[in-house]
């Protein structure tokens, strides 16, 4: 925990400095991109919206390692009309891995990511004039999202965790038996064979999960409705060979932090009753009714004892672990809640 604090506190240090900020007239839209200095190296934040008075969210990426600013404009264009959207690519992936590509053995960690988020939030509230922001984490980003909403409230209006992951045990239990369960029920004897070869967690072997995450999207497919193909057409600058090596690079990267070569990676040690049930600021989960990797019943048990200003558990029917359209406008919807509330 102190060197936790230590981390956090090294954030106020290491801001960039800002001479001037960017949102003199409120009106007026803004659209920037670049590196910026965070905690010892550039990272990649992306701002854009169609007034820049409108409130700020900043939006934490799953994976680790697949950030969504090449794909941005496709999934939250039109939220531009009503927020400025803050995309940061995180340490170890997408641009800031290209910028600085992390050395093959230095480690990825929770508290390490979770300062350099706080960091990001800290740089958004000076750069833009504002006091607070709206922080959406989802998958991976609700890992870290939730910490960063947990160590530093009186930075964000609200939190938002969407397929909000809870503790990496119960959560990779829940996972594998109710995948197992569905691809027996529909006599997927492939299926059936690769998830009784890799067996129940926890998992030793960093491509266990890997493979039951392939099988999963198939069967999720079966019972959501599938996201528009145009949404994952990357934007132009996003489609160099080197930003897809880097791309490529940091994910691998970032996925091998995650699990680790002998299951002791980050999510190895991840657990929310760890961390604490009291939050300082209101706190919304949106889950998908179809998601089998973050289970419904594990987010709700968390749930329903976190303490918090205001607090709501959304469940989108038709919808899994990875975004459609169902998913996104309950999203909008919680975050248009969230501020209203704020204002």
């Amino acid at each position: 925990m102190q060197r936790f604090a230590a981390l956090l506190c090294a954030v106020l240090f290491s801001l960039p400095v800002v001479a001037q900020a960017a949102c003199e007239d409120p009106a007026k839209p803004i659209d920037e991109q670049g590196f910026v200095p965070i905690n010892g190296i550039e990272q990649w934040v992306t701002i854009k919206g169609e007034r820049c008075g409108n409130p700020v969210l900043l939006m934490v990426h799953g994976g680790p390692g697949n950030p969504l600013t090449p794909y941005s404009h496709n999934l939250f264009g039109p939220w531009e009309k009503d927020f400025t959207i803050v995309h940061w690519d995180q340490r170890g992936s997408g641009m800031t891995y290209g910028r600085k590509p992390p050395r093959e053995d230095e480690p990825l960690t929770m508290e390490q990511l979770t300062a350099d988020g706080i960091a990001v939030a800290e740089y958004a509230t000076h750069h833009l004039g504002k006091r607070k922001l709206l922080l959406l984490g989802s998958s991976w980003g609700s890992m870290l999202g939730i910490q960063m909403a947990h160590a530093r409230p009186a930075l964000f209006h609200a939190y938002v965790g969407v397929v909000q992951v809870i503790e990496h045990k119960a959560n990779d239990k829940a996972f594998y038996d109710v995948l197992l369960q569905r691809v027996r029920a529909a006599g997927d004897a492939d299926a059936v064979a690769k998830l009784e070869a890799i067996g129940a967690p926890p998992w030793t072997d960093p491509r266990a999960f890997g493979i039951a995450r392939r099988i999963d999207r198939k069967v999720e497919a079966l019972a959501s409705d599938p996201a528009p193909k145009a949404w994952w057409q990357p934007a132009p600058q996003y489609t160099t060979p080197k930003y897809e090596a880097d791309y490529t690079a940091g994910e691998d990267y970032s996925y091998i932090q995650f699990v680790g070569y002998k299951g002791d990676g980050i999510s190895s040690r991840y657990d929310l009753y760890r961390m604490g049930t009291r939050f300082a600021l209101p706190v919304y989960f949106v889950m998908g009714k179809e998601d089998l990797l973050s289970n419904e019943g594990v987010a709700r048990r968390y749930f329903d004892v976190i303490e918090a200003p205001a607090k709501d558990f959304i469940v989108v029917p038709r919808a899994g672990h990875d975004p459609n359209e169902a998913m996104l406008a309950a999203q909008f919807k919680v975050l248009q809640r969230a501020a209203a509330a704020a204002r």
